[in-house]
């Protein structure tokens, strides 16, 4: 019997909503995530592929590709079998995504990751060989809005600032398979590639998305500006999520 399926911890208890069955090595992180907001914008698919290496497919659904911006903040990240760590265990982050594939499982591709916490910056940047940045950040919650701003400050670092206040406008929803919204949040691997120019995948696992949508008022973003990707001057598709909990495995090349 794998590992995973007689873990206590509860995330191990519900997999049957997974596209893929759970691994069967043994996780290296948990994870829990927190008050996050989905804000996805359609981009044309020959904006996006130059920046996916040639191993991997860009994912589009119904032939659309789209790149999130989702900010959240983290508590309780610690190694498997260890204590989760104050000053390490609890920092906000915000990444910009797209969603690519290698042709078996459909996963997320990072364009950058910005975190609160200059130690988990480094760790990721070195075991999961991902695009992190150092920033500034603050994330408020006023009873059910959270107020969000984040500044990059790495050093010789392209700039990058958001900021937003945003908030859940209807009720919890496990969203339908067949869906936008399940396409673009039910992701349950990561891609990344090394210095060498191996592509690698790292498993994840959690339960499925408890979705809300949600109101923002974007003041700042410029989170795609290095990238000279300009996001299109509609409103994006917004989703809120208050918890989650993550199992993350080590990278494996593909």
């Amino acid at each position: 019997m794998a590992y995973n399926r007689i873990c206590m911890h509860p995330i191990f208890q519900h997999t049957v909503h997974r596209p893929w069955p759970i691994p069967q090595s043994k996780c290296l992180l948990y994870q829990r995530w927190h008050d996050l907001l989905f804000a996805h914008w359609p981009v044309d698919a020959k904006v996006l592929s130059p920046f996916i290496p040639s191993s991997l497919q860009l994912d589009t659904f119904e032939g659309q590709a789209w790149i999130g911006v989702v900010p959240f903040w983290m508590s309780g990240v610690r190694g498997r079998g260890l204590p989760a760590l104050p000053y390490l265990s609890r920092f906000a982050e915000i990444n910009v995504r797209t969603y690519v594939t290698d042709g078996e499982k459909s996963g997320v591709w990072f364009f950058s990751l910005d975190a609160a916490n200059r130690i988990a910056v480094r760790v990721a940047q070195k075991y999961f060989c991902l695009p992190y940045y150092h920033a500034r950040m603050k994330c408020d919650l006023q009873q059910n809005q959270v107020q969000y701003f984040s500044r990059r400050i790495h050093a010789k670092a392209p700039s990058a600032e958001f900021a937003a206040r945003y908030e859940p406008c209807d009720e919890i929803e496990i969203v339908p398979k067949d869906s936008l919204e399940y396409w673009l949040t039910e992701r349950y691997c990561l891609y990344a590639k090394k210095k060498s120019g191996d592509v690698c995948r790292a498993e994840i696992h959690h339960l499925p998305w408890p979705l809300q949508r949600a109101n923002a008022d974007i003041e700042t973003n410029s989170m795609t500006d290095a990238l000279g990707i300009s996001l299109p001057l509609i409103a994006p598709l917004l989703h809120f999520s208050k918890f989650q909990e993550v199992a993350v495995w080590p990278l494996r090349k593909l």
